[in-house]
């Protein structure tokens, strides 16, 4: 689908393979298969085998949980330069989650038997892997915390904040903000009880809209309301 020269290029800028040698993400390049993924479409199912690691080149990628009842849970989004599916490359074992395209994708996937030496012969790749474990460790403890919160709108408060950051001037802000429907599958929760809350948030100027991006004008009043402690007043 690619040229090797398109491939390698896209590889270079993947946070995971930075400043690896030319030879060596050549290499990878022509290992690599390429997949385009549409809207809504599955990338990996949960209990598959684990015969590739995956990185998103472009587009957003929702991770899934579902349930004993049958309801869907997002554990988290993937955005581009995002890397995948390396704990059953590693481990062996099943898929533990299920992927699904929020919007149209390209994602290169690299065999396991190449995963694996390229996590072997690399000291700074297999650092890297070995920090972005730890960081995905301690994400799914927060998540964990909030998904126990007992108010569905304080549990879309809590996510707003956790996904909020503070951008080169100061203005903290959610960056390629999730839909509501994304959300409300993050919040294990409906998409009307995430509108509500946007309601609440928008009319006391706690968020502002900004095309892709959420801007969180008062980020105090939005962590006060992830735990609860706070009543807003409307804008008048």
């Amino acid at each position: 689908m690619l040229s090797q020269t398109t491939a390698v290029a896209h590889l270079s800028r993947l946070p995971l393979l930075t400043g690896l040698g030319t030879d060596l993400l050549a290499g990878l390049a022509d290992a690599m298969v390429w997949r385009e993924v549409k809207k809504r479409d599955s990338v990996i199912l949960k209990n598959s085998a684990g015969e590739h690691l995956l990185f998103l080149i472009k587009g957003r990628l929702q991770v899934l949980d579902v349930t004993e009842s049958g309801r869907e849970i997002g554990l988290n989004l993937l955005m581009p330069g995002d890397y995948f599916g390396e704990i059953s490359v590693i481990d062996d074992l099943p898929r533990s989650a299920s992927v699904v395209a929020v919007e149209s994708c390209l994602i290169g996937l690299l065999p396991k038997a190449q995963s694996l030496a390229l996590f072997h012969q690399n000291p700074l790749v297999a650092e890297r892997i070995l920090k972005g474990l730890a960081k995905k460790l301690r994400t799914a403890s927060i998540y964990q915390t909030i998904l126990c919160l007992p108010n569905a709108q304080q549990r879309v408060f809590a996510l707003l904040q956790r996904l909020s950051s503070i951008a080169p001037g100061g203005l903290v802000v959610v960056e390629q903000a999730p839909k509501q429907q994304e959300l409300a599958i993050m919040a294990n929760t409906s998409r009307e009880t995430v509108s509500r809350a946007f309601k609440v948030l928008t009319e006391a100027g706690v968020v502002e809209k900004d095309n892709h991006r959420l801007i969180v004008r008062k980020p105090q009043q939005l962590e006060a309301l992830a735990l609860q402690d706070v009543t807003l007043e409307r804008k008048p």
